[in-house]
């Protein structure tokens, strides 16, 4: 579990390829204090295991589902990532509570400055809609924002000086591939209203009462 609080940029230092999968290794300082083999680190809002450590580098294994659903595909030497190690229980949930599971790829369609802020327009998988309501959560890229407009088929963000500066959302162009995660809380509630539980759950408090 995570908080889209990202901790550090990190550099992807090399991508083996290994057919239906690739050995991402990634330069980084922060996420590898008190980290070791099996611990879990969220790349651009995807969540990775550590299977090894050397110096100021990492490596996890990417398996081709998600390369297939996550913008880690196409990655290369040289790319900046967002980092953050999962988090401790005690630690402040500065963010929303993330779980590093990739629901789906957005594209940056517009960016609009401002003098303190700039706001971002990102597109929308249809079936991520649902999930979004303004002022509500999102996930972009493993960075927790608030979104300003949720629309049919994209949202609005606007991001702050400090987001800007210490995250891949202030160099993201249009055209770029962001990874979205929706609030896990909504995609629960989803579930338990198609599941009819929330219906007898009245039902049995109204018998009760």
């Amino acid at each position: 579990m995570f908080t889209g609080i990202v901790e550090e940029l990190g550099t992807v230092a090399a991508v083996e390829e290994q057919g239906d999968a690739i050995r991402l290794t990634i330069e980084a300082a922060t996420v590898l204090e008190g980290t070791g083999l099996g611990d879990s680190i969220a790349v651009n809002g995807c969540c990775l295991t550590v299977v090894s450590t050397d110096g100021g580098r990492w490596t996890a294994d990417v398996m081709q589902e998600t390369l297939d659903k996550t913008s880690l595909a196409g990655v290369a030497p040289g790319e900046r990532v967002n980092l953050e190690r999962a988090v401790t229980v005690d630690k402040r949930l500065g963010g929303h509570l993330v779980q590093g599971h990739v629901d789906g790829v957005g594209e940056v369609l517009r960016r609009t400055p401002s003098e303190h802020w700039e706001v971002v327009e990102i597109s929308l998988p249809q079936h991520l809609s649902r999930y979004l309501v303004d002022k509500g959560s999102i996930t972009v890229d493993g960075v927790s924002l608030t979104v300003v407009e949720a629309g049919p088929d994209s949202f609005t963000v606007s991001l702050i000086p400090e987001t800007l500066a210490r995250t891949t959302l202030g160099t993201r162009q249009v055209g770029a591939r962001v990874n979205l995660e929706a609030d896990v809380i909504a995609k629960h509630v989803e579930k338990l209203l198609a599941s009819g539980y929330l219906d007898r759950f009245t039902e049995n408090a109204k018998d009760d009462a």
